[in-house]
Parts: structure tokens; C-alpha cells; sequence
């Protein structure tokens, strides 16, 4: 009775598995899309405007380090700055643990 009932009813048209592919296919790329805006695309400009950052330090700068320390910039020669933190102490840091940049020193 069952295969009769599958018998008398009208076929599939051929384009069906592939809408039906999009149609499965189309959330997973709108949560990849919403993943890019989000996640991806802020973080990729921030990484790019730290290197700016990085790359216009100079001599007299007051800048803050990824471990919270507050200094001058005495010296900066290559990867390495050297950084005055209170009368007579001074510290070399890298570069990249530089984590914002304070302005000038009043």
C-alpha cells in the first residue's frame, strides 16, 4: 500500500539537490561572514595601527608596556628601547611590548 502511494506521487524535479545544497550551505557561510566582521576584520586593524604606532615612537615619548610600566624613551635603537622610569633608573625594553603610547613629557 505504501510503494503505491510512493508510485502515484508526482516526480522531483532534477534542480532540487542543488537548491536543497545552497539552502544547507547558506547559514554556515553567514556565520562565517558574521565571523570576518566581528573577529577578524577589528583585530586586523588594530594589530595594523599598533605597528603604526610602534614605528613613529620617538625620543621623549611617555609610553605605557604591556607590563605596566610608565617611561621615557631615552634611546631606541633597532628592536630595543631604552626606557627612563625615575631619576637615574633605566630599563631596556623590546619593542613590541610597547602597549600605548602616552604623549609628551610636560
Amino acid at each position: 500500500m505504501v510503494n503505491e502511494a510512493y508510485a502515484m506521487a508526482p516526480p522531483q524535479a532534477g534542480g532540487g539537490a542543488a537548491g536543497s545544497l545552497f539552502m544547507s550551505l547558506l547559514p554556515i557561510l553567514a556565520m562565517f561572514a558574521i565571523f570576518y566582521f566581528l573577529l577578524i576584520r577589528p583585530e586586523g586593524k588594530k594589530r595594523k595601527d599598533h605597528k603604526t604606532m610602534l614605528d613613529n615612537l620617538k625620543e621623549g615619548d611617555n609610553i605605557l608596556t604591556t607590563g605596566g610600566v610608565y617611561g621615557t624613551i631615552m634611546k631606541i635603537k633597532d628592536d630595543v628601547i631604552t626606557l627612563q622610569i625615575a631619576e637615574n633608573v633605566k630599563i631596556k625594553v623590546s619593542k613590541k611590548y610597547v602597549a600605548a603610547l602616552k604623549g609628551k613629557e610636560d
